[in-house]
């Protein structure tokens, strides 16, 4: 491989570090976890305490309930929604 190659490599490999390190230790053990962008654990979470705030709206009049059950399936929403992509460019749209 090249210098050139070699340096953009390891500058690579420094950026994944720094952005996810429980990331790049599992790739040196061989056993790599997902990526921080896919851990959706805590928003399944958020998503089900959205759902239980919503139930809750319902069952008891309570406008407040339901506003706040909404906000939270909003937030969840908005994480689950795909990563945007990297380097400011749009896909083509045909």
């Amino acid at each position: 491989m090249t210098r050139r190659g070699d340096e953009t490599l390891n500058d690579l490999d420094e950026r994944i570090r720094m952005s996810d390190p429980r990331f790049a230790r599992g790739l040196d053990a061989g056993r790599p976890c997902p990526p921080r962008e896919y851990r959706l654990g805590p928003v399944w979470a958020l998503l089900a305490g959205a759902f239980a705030l919503l139930t809750a709206g319902l069952v008891l009049p309570q406008g407040l309930l339901l506003a706040a059950g909404l906000v939270l399936a909003g937030i969840a929403a908005q994480f689950l929604a795909a990563p945007p992509r990297r380097g400011g460019r749009r896909a083509r749209v045909r």
